[in-house]
């Protein structure tokens, strides 16, 4: 009797142990997965803010030269 206890014991401490590091590597496994996907919009980030900027110059330089092309030359 008092070994079918020892046995029942270590079998539930060997199922939560590995509960644990189950649950412990999936964690850690979602935040590698985080991690990454900062890394890779972090530059996405910085290229789409530095295109828009380019696009807002080049339309602020379009109207400013239809502006002049429309003015009346002195």
């Amino acid at each position: 009797m008092a070994n079918e206890t020892n046995d029942l014991a270590g079998a539930l401490t060997n199922l939560l142990n590995t509960g644990g590091t189950l649950l412990q590597q999936s964690i850690e496994l979602l935040n590698s997965g985080l991690k990454s996907t900062s890394q890779i919009i972090e530059p996405l980030g910085k290229s789409a803010i530095e295109l828009a900027g380019n696009a807002t110059n080049v339309l602020n330089q379009t109207l400013q030269n239809v502006s002049a092309a429309i003015a009346p030359k002195k």
